[in-house]
């Protein structure tokens, strides 16, 4: 793995989706999540923060749409509500993308694919929330688009622990390579000095 090749996806780590999760287990997370994006900064791998938004009025929502029609008619994840909001810890930089898409994986309803391409990464660094929302999804996506993946293990959060094990320890790694993000950031640095 190269870092020219390589993209950080930091997915739906927004307010909306982490203030629903106590602050005893955000606050070590998003210092998880700061030392991978601080590591793909120093070793030149794009950032790319992936969220859920929406026009003013949900027009791209269905209500037979059970995970997004209980929005739909209220500001969540409108551009300018506090619930779109990156968390403020994990703030954009500049030369960091922001790609806005409109359903579960990453890549529904959003130009990623072509963010991706215009960078020229192969190879994708997944992390976020939840494990078995965005993750799953846009992990399952990109091995369909033939990208080649790394999943930061405890760099995805999820509501439910023994679901985020059975996905991180059985099912991700018959698509991808799954460490924790220390191990992944030690490997950036060791990159850069070699």
């Amino acid at each position: 793995m190269t870092n020219s090749d390589s993209a950080l996806l930091v997915m739906d780590i927004q307010r909306g989706i982490v203030d629903r999760f106590p602050e005893s287990v955000t606050a070590d997370y998003l210092t998880r999540i700061g030392t991978a994006i601080d590591a793909a900064r120093a070793g030149g791998t794009p950032v790319v923060h992936v969220v859920i938004g929406f026009r003013a009025g949900h027009p791209e929502v269905s209500t037979r749409n059970k995970a997004f029609g209980a929005v739909a008619g209220s500001a969540a994840f409108v551009e300018g509500d506090p619930s779109a909001e990156i968390h403020p810890a994990l703030a954009p930089q500049p030369g960091d993308v922001v790609v806005t898409k409109k359903r579960v994986s990453a890549f529904a309803g959003s130009d990623l694919d072509m963010v991706l391409r215009g960078a020229g990464a192969t190879r994708l660094v997944l992390a976020g929330i939840a494990t078995s929302g965005v993750v799953l999804s846009t992990l399952r996506q990109a091995a369909d688009l033939d990208f080649g993946l790394t999943v930061l293990s405890d760099g995805c959060l999820d509501g439910d622990a023994e679901v985020h094990r059975v996905l991180t320890e059985k099912v991700f790694p018959r698509q991808a390579d799954v460490v924790g993000v220390d191990e992944w950031a030690k490997a950036i640095g060791r990159q850069r000095i070699g």
